[in-house]
């Protein structure tokens, strides 16, 4: 068995809202994209002026930062990567994270002060790959998705002790091999491998035939089968310690593309589930049940344990919570100041969530508008008001409200 060491946390940041929020909810690293050469075009992302920024915030509160240059660029993209490379380099980043072989190589000439990691687009499922990539100059390997816990192991037993092993622990499974997805841009005309992946693989399909044009028929799903590329979410914060085990340096959440939310409260999960298993105790159920509370598919434990097998049931979206209000201040008597997001009311049940606070619900009290009027119900999307809470809670805390927005049959 490899050595149990804990692991970093790496979430994800698909913009500076996103950052602060994974930064604050308990990250160790924080993975994140430029305008160029990213594999989430859709996410915010991070402008040149912007880059500075996020990683001196990220750097003040001892977080490291990760850029992602793993697209599969083309002839005409070459000429403007050294410069944007350069420009990672100064602006303090201390990886990349790369996938083309040429990228690469070129990221370590043109941003010699980063890491280079090897993205798992480049699907290193074996011992020989990864200590390839080590010979090649790489810090990390992230591993391809389809390993298990066993060849995990193995491949730590076999490369070189300071080779660095990261792999997705949560988030969405592409339906392809370690996200390296056709059907995006056969159907759609979005590259996947080039950051703009319309996620065909989510789609709900129909079959027509071609005798009866415009007659569709929906695909059913029985104890034989008919599979139409039905991708669970993958969640293993039920087994963290059997990670450490495996030898893993890092434990990666997906979801670059995803909410401010969901970064905060994916992210304040996994801080409390390591720790609980670096100090050999149980998680609090607690802190299980917050990755029940966003937007996710039913969840499964990927490749790890081995075949995942065929799940037939429905993949939609279950949705139970929506974020009603962000907390930007607040004082030491629970005065909170904060920012509406989402409709709702004096007298809804409400619950509060925040960095390193257990969610505790409790009936939303009248509050006051800007100019200190009472407000029985905030309506404009932004508006500031004033809510007293009964505890006090540090910015970026999270009010939330029980609401069914799953996606029906």
């Amino acid at each position: 068995m490899a050595e149990r060491r804990t692991p970093e946390l790496l979430a994800p940041a698909g913009d500076m809202e996103r950052l602060h929020m994974a930064v604050l909810y308990g990250a160790d690293a924080v993975y994140l994209a430029g305008e160029s050469f990213g594999m989430r075009s859709f996410a915010g992302n991070f402008s040149p002026e912007e880059l500075p920024r996020a990683v001196r915030f990220a750097h003040g509160r001892g977080v490291r930062v990760h850029v992602t240059v793993n697209t599969m660029p083309r002839n005409g993209e070459m000429e403007g990567l050294p410069a944007w490379l350069e420009l990672l380099d100064a602006a303090g980043v201390d990886a990349l994270i790369a996938a083309d072989l040429g990228t690469f190589t070129l990221a370590g000439r043109y941003a010699p002060r980063c890491e280079r990691h090897v993205s798992t687009q480049v699907s290193v499922a074996n011992y020989e790959c990864a200590a390839a990539w080590y010979d090649l100059g790489a810090k990390r390997v992230i591993l391809a998705r389809e390993l298990s816990l066993e060849e995990i192991r193995t491949i730590r037993e076999r490369t070189p002790a300071d080779l660095e092993l990261e792999a997705f622990v949560h988030g969405a499974m592409c339906v392809s091999y370690s996200g390296r997805c056709l059907l995006s841009n056969y159907m759609t005309g979005r590259d996947s491998n080039r950051g703009a992946c319309a996620q065909p693989c989510r789609y709900q399909y129909y079959l027509m035939e071609e005798k009866r044009p415009g007659e569709f028929f929906p695909v059913f799903e029985d104890a034989r089968g008919t599979y139409i590329m039905n991708s669970r979410d993958m969640c293993m914060i039920d087994h963290i310690g059997e990670l450490m085990d495996s030898g893993l340096t890092s434990l990666k959440i997906e979801g670059r593309a995803k909410s401010a939310y969901y970064a905060a409260i994916v992210t304040g999960a996994y801080r409390h589930a390591i720790d609980a298993a670096a100090a050999g105790e149980p998680l609090d159920p607690v802190w299980r049940d917050e990755v029940e509370h966003v937007s996710h598919r039913r969840y499964s434990t990927g490749f790890y344990f081995g075949q995942p097998g065929q799940y037939y049931e429905n993949a939609r979206y279950i949705r139970e919570w929506q974020v009603i209000a962000l907390v930007t201040a607040c004082d030491e008597d629970g005065m909170a100041l904060l920012s509406l997001r989402n409709k709702f009311s004096a007298g809804d049940e409400v619950e509060l969530v925040g960095p390193d606070v257990e969610p505790f619900a409790f009936p939303a009290p009248v509050m006051e508008d800007a100019e200190g009027a009472p407000l029985t119900e905030p309506k404009n999307p932004q508006m500031v008001f004033k809510m007293q809470l009964p505890r006090p809670v540090p910015p970026y805390s999270i009010l939330r409200i029980a609401r069914d927005l799953s996606a029906k049959s």
